[in-house]
């Protein structure tokens, strides 16, 4: 299943992420979301309520371009893969 494309004449061509950097409390929670943690999960493991959690996955819903939180899991596995692997000096 495939999203459909999103046109190139609007603002988010243009991922937010690129010009708002994910922060390193967004990141750890998209870790985690990565690993299939609920929020609640998520606020346990990182000791955040739960309000928290979810801000920061709607921060990152929003700097992402995704429209759900299963969108935004995709979208980070892609980021995962797409990533340069790691060289060993």
């Amino acid at each position: 299943m495939s999203l459909p494309p999103r046109p190139a004449s609007t603002a988010q061509a243009d991922p937010l992420w690129l010009l708002s950097p994910i922060t390193p409390a967004e990141d750890r929670v998209l870790q985690l979301v990565r690993r299939g943690g609920s929020n609640r999960s998520i606020a346990a493991e990182l000791v955040l309520s739960p309000r928290t959690v979810e801000s920061h996955v709607s921060s990152l819903l929003a700097k992402t371009g995704c429209r759900s939180r299963s969108h935004l899991l995709l979208w980070a596995l892609a980021q995962l893969q797409s990533a340069p692997p790691l060289t060993q000096p």
